[in-house]
């Protein structure tokens, strides 16, 4: 799951102290930018959930529609011949001997 794959939540991210140097970074600096990355994160994270939402939602409507499709009725193949005897027969009982008078 992605969420083992990750590392740091945007809490720890926000939460993050750093020890200070003689020629450390300017602390605002380093604040702006890890202000940048928080923001990422929580825009990652919402996108994910929203793409888990849509494949779950996908895949019960592949699910169901499997589903209807298996309880539909088998479909016969009918070829042409068996088509043209059922018309012969229905020609048969409309007509009668008319047609072969």
């Amino acid at each position: 799951m992605l969420s083992d794959k990750i590392k740091l939540t945007a809490k720890e991210i926000l939460e993050k102290e750093f020890k200070q140097g003689m020629r450390g970074y300017k602390q605002e600096d380093v604040d702006k930018f890890l202000d940048l990355i928080i923001k990422d994160y929580e825009t990652f994270h919402q996108e994910i959930e929203e793409l888990q939402q849509e494949n779950l939602r996908l895949t019960k409507q592949l699910e169901d529609s499997f589903n209807r499709k298996q309880v539909q009725p088998v479909q016969t193949n009918t070829t042409n011949f068996d088509i043209l005897k059922r018309l012969s027969n229905l020609e048969k009982h409309v007509f009668g001997s008319k047609l072969y008078d």
